[in-house]
């Protein structure tokens, strides 16, 4: 694979990332492990396939997936570290690398999760959420497959959200006179994982990935979906019209804590107004059922004030991180100051970019904008992101 790739062995940015090999593939680019010498690390490059440079709206698509990613600095979502365009135009996104396996790939291989090990999870990604359906993005393709899990912080299982390629921004954040990548009537997603309004291709906000984080965790606690379907339409009308078989019923003989099945039945209403209202409200619902040492984890939810700040650190971050990758020698286009994304704290992970060929299937799509972040008096900046990232 490696001699017929010609990205392998490439140099970007003059040196500053040396590409490795290939880690995966999807419909719209492919994904690379890579080093950075001056940092001393790996990182991952996703590439635009070279023969999409000529469409405009899947390059369209590809930036507004970087710039959203970009935007979210949230420690239980992948970091994007820096975007850009090659010389022969394509464009590339710089991710932190992952090591370790997804969700889909630790249930196939060692079953369903216990609860004392699946809800500090939850409530770690409901954080990643939070702060994302804050800025007006929604995930649509939540599922086993995007959400890796490592070891980070003293944890077992340290949860990173990945692939925002299907995330859209709501319609109130988009500028006025933006084209929507996506309307009412078009369907996207992973079938087994869509809520009923994201299957009638409804528009969509929080409440639609809310029901699509219950539908993971129940696998989680299971090894199987809420509905028994033979196919993906099947599915589909499942979720549209039947009520889900109830958690304590799905097993036979497992037990499982007073009210868990409930706080989960309520996040797979069929009418988005009977879930919870956000992110932060199901991880609430699902901290009673958490092991005492852990039940803070819900405190990591960002408020509207937390992202004011980060927004304005994440700038400051980003100038500095432009300017030293910045290179009259470079072999790439040297992207914009606004289109760096600052480093994550810790290298952590491997993406891992393709999924189970065994199971579900993903229609690929991005939607992305976001809004911009505001300038805040050093001080005051600093008290405030040391309390949003617990640093």
């Amino acid at each position: 694979m490696s001699s017929q790739d010609p990205n392998i062995g490439r140099d970007l940015l003059g040196g500053q990332f040396q590409i490795l090999q290939k880690i995966g593939s999807g419909g719209m680019g492919s994904v690379y492990k890579a080093a950075q010498p001056e940092m001393n690390r790996m990182v991952a490059v996703k590439i635009l396939h070279k023969k999409l440079v000529n469409r405009k709206d899947l390059m369209s698509r590809f930036r507004r997936e970087a710039r959203a990613m970009s935007h979210l600095t949230h420690p239980n979502t992948v970091k994007v570290l820096l975007y850009g365009e090659l010389d022969d135009g394509s464009l590339y996104i710089v991710m932190e690398y992952l090591e370790g396996r997804n969700l889909n790939q630790v249930v196939r291989k060692e079953g369903p999760m216990s609860v004392d090990r699946a809800i500090p999870i939850l409530i770690q990604v409901c954080g990643a959420l939070q702060e994302a359906h804050l800025q007006g993005i929604v995930h649509r393709d939540l599922k086993p497959e995007n959400i890796f899990l490592s070891t980070n912080g003293g944890l077992k299982d340290f949860p990173k959200v990945l692939d925002f390629g299907l995330a859209k921004v709501t319609e109130r954040e988009l500028r006025p006179g933006s084209i929507m990548l996506t309307q009412e009537g078009m369907v996207f997603g992973t079938p087994e994982f869509m809520s009923p309004e994201q299957a009638q291709g409804k528009v969509l906000d929080a409440r639609s990935d809310i029901y699509s984080l219950a539908t993971i965790l129940y696998e989680m606690l299971t090894g199987k979906l809420p509905f028994d379907a033979k196919s993906p339409m099947e599915y589909i009308q499942l979720h549209v019209n039947k009520t889900p078989i109830p958690l304590d019923e799905r097993v036979p003989g497992k037990v499982f804590p007073p009210g868990l099945g409930a706080a989960i039945a309520k996040a797979l209403e069929k009418k988005p107004e009977d879930r919870y209202a956000s992110a932060a409200e199901f991880a609430e619902a699902l901290k009673p059922f958490a092991p005492a040492a852990v039940k803070d984890l819900a405190v990591m939810m960002p408020t509207s004030a937390d992202l004011v700040i980060a927004q304005a650190a994440k700038g400051q971050a980003a100038a500095m991180e432009a300017d030293k990758l910045a290179s009259p020698q470079a072999s790439v286009v040297a992207p914009k100051k606004e289109e760096a994304a600052p480093e994550p704290p810790v290298p952590v992970a491997r993406e891992v970019a393709r999924r189970d060929s065994r199971r579900r299937r993903t229609t690929p799509v991005v939607l992305i904008l976001v809004a911009a972040g505001c300038l805040i008096a050093g001080v005051l900046l600093t008290i405030a992101a040391l309390k949003l990232f617990g640093s």
